[in-house]
């Protein structure tokens, strides 16, 4: 199984950015997926997690500003980022095969990607 995020930048406050996720080797349409951020000197956080049926889930944080979504034709997850916070600042990682439990708590995830990163500053 291989996770490959791409997507990260050096972006202003208030910007966007859209973070996508190619992944190979697991049936990615049985596969719940979701996307984490680690800064530094931080825990990983869940930030968006996306069922087999589509169903999301967002960390309070990013609420109303991120949206995560996923093309099963082209084995891909994304982000959507905007009206980005310099506390959005952190390494960006992709997860794949949720294995139950709290579907943002990085725990109950199967594989992971290497991730991007994300900085936002003036």
């Amino acid at each position: 199984v291989q996770l490959v995020e791409s997507g990260g930048n050096l972006v202003q406050p208030g910007g966007s950015l859209r973070l996508s996720c190619a992944c190979s080797g697991l049936a990615f349409d049985e596969s719940g997926m979701g996307w984490f951020r680690q800064a530094p000197g931080k825990e990983r956080e869940g930030v968006a997690s996306i069922e087999r049926a589509g169903s999301t889930r967002y960390a309070d944080s990013v609420k109303g500003r991120f949206t995560i979504s996923k093309d099963n034709t082209a084995n891909t997850v994304y982000l959507q980022m905007n009206s980005l916070k310099p506390e959005d600042t952190a390494m960006y990682y992709c997860a794949a095969r949720y294995t139950g439990g709290d579907r943002l708590r990085w725990a109950n995830y199967k594989y992971w990607g290497r991730g991007t990163q994300v900085t936002v500053s003036a």
